[in-house]
């Protein structure tokens, strides 16, 4: 029976280990940290998984609907129109209708004009021209106006690439279009996001895999006969293939001497996440998701995530974030500094909303690798599904431009790693096969 090893238990990882153990490859999947997800990890409250990070689904997720089919979960989905409100120098806006839009004062009339014009006709606009060595600056900055660019784009688009944003290429945005809208119907799955991860363990270990948690890899070899993962432990687990779903900069850190060189030279930045979670007693504005431009907070944006999972216990979920390098001082601050200025932030952007006493519990969680920052002419260089000259696939958020990093296309990375390292098996059987029979 072909082996495989799987570095990584979050999405890309739980969905190739189910692939392959569905194409009856044994396999052994490795999660660093105590709790299968990734992005997606949870915690308990109330009786009630909560995840850390905010998610949904939506309806064009033309890979994820159908794994969460094969599950049997697509049926528990349930789907809400949900709506995006603006939040400009302390002024709260819905940012939904043409209505909307004419009564939104921090652009002149002129200028709202032209941001709607211009919105509806991006994607046609974009057709036929070569967006990925556009920067997407000179893009938008043509189309809408130097002032709606500043004031509206990047803040709208650009938060999960900072100062960056300007540069990273057009094609990126231009498929982002293609996924999410103001008004939009996003699904939640009835258990949570812990109902998928459960589900894809237990199909993963019905095929007789092994899934293990606080797994920690220190090294890593793999040539033309197979790999050799190494855990901090000292086990060392052989395979005759492995999927990494590391990011490059923990790969490249546990590789040995010899594959080391062999690993994909493109070298990205990162941008990491602060995310903090809001207990409250009371409803915002009822928006899924508010920008939050030039009004004092160090958040970029508001997810009220209750209008699409529900409240837990009576209260109202909301998210607040800021994407920023995990070296900064933001990111190193303390829980409890970036608690205490975050409350008092969101209190004074929904002042009529909520008080002090509305506020039931706040939670801090980081992420460190959320977002690669795209170079210009990045399809040219885009690491490849497999280490050349040896048993290493890749599956990485890497891997996923121009699509939108999601759920969603993570999976559909790691569904196109796993046919390739399937097609390539095949081949290697029936190599073997042709020199027995000789």
């Amino acid at each position: 029976m072909t082996t495989a090893i799987v570095l990584g238990g979050g999405i890309s990882g739980l969905a190739a280990a189910h692939r392959l153990g569905r194409a009856g490859v044994r396999v052994t999947l490795l999660e660093a940290s105590p709790q299968l997800g990734g992005l997606g990890t949870f915690f308990a409250r109330e009786g009630r998984s909560v995840e850390r990070f905010y998610h949904c689904v939506m309806p064009s997720d033309e890979h994820l609907l159908p794994l969460l089919d094969e599950l049997g979960l697509k049926d528990s989905i349930g789907w809400k129109p949900t709506t995006m409100g603006m939040v400009v120098e302390g002024r709260r806006y819905p940012f939904n209708t043409a209505l909307d839009l004419v009564r939104f004062t921090p652009l002149t009339f002129a200028q709202r004009i032209r941001f709607g014009v211009m919105s509806l006709l991006l994607r046609f606009l974009g057709r036929g021209k070569d967006l990925d060595n556009i920067r997407i600056g000179d893009w938008l900055r043509g189309l809408y106006g130097e002032v709606i660019w500043k004031r509206m784009l990047i803040p709208m688009l650009g938060s999960k690439f900072g100062s960056r944003f300007g540069d990273v290429p057009a094609l990126y945005v231009w498929q982002r279009l293609g996924r999410e809208k103001n008004v939009a119907t996003r699904g939640y799955p009835a258990g949570g996001y812990e109902s998928i991860i459960d589900g894809l363990r237990a199909s993963i270990e019905s095929t007789g895999a092994d899934v293990r948690t606080e797994a920690r890899v220190a090294g890593l070899s793999a040539d033309g006969d197979g790999v050799r993962v190494t855990l901090e432990s000292g086990e060392e687990i052989t395979a005759d293939w492995a999927i990494s779903t590391l990011p490059l900069p923990s790969l490249r850190g546990v590789a040995d001497e010899a594959l080391a060189p062999k690993l994909p030279t493109v070298s990205l930045e990162y941008q990491g996440v602060v995310n903090v979670l809001f207990f409250l007693r009371k409803r915002l504005d009822g928006h899924y998701w508010a920008p939050v431009i030039d009004s004092g907070t160090e958040f970029d944006g508001v997810i009220e995530m209750s209008e699409l999972s529900g409240e837990v216990d009576g209260l109202h979920l909301v998210y607040v974030m800021h994407y920023c390098n995990r070296e900064s001082e933001l990111f190193q601050d303390s829980d409890d500094a970036i608690a205490q200025r975050w409350t008092e932030q969101l209190l004074a952007t929904y002042p009529d909303r909520i008080t002090a006493d509305d506020v039931a519990e706040v939670r801090v969680f980081r992420a460190p690798f959320v977002e690669p920052i795209y170079p210009l002419g990045y399809s040219a260089v885009q690491p490849g599904d497999e280490v050349t000259g040896t048993r290493l696939m890749l599956a990485t958020t890497t891997q996923v431009y121009p699509e939108v990093t999601s759920w969603n296309s993570s999976t559909g990375v790691a569904g196109r790693v796993v046919d390739r390292l399937l097609a390539r098996d095949r081949q290697r059987n029936g190599a073997v096969t042709e020199e027995l029979s000789a």
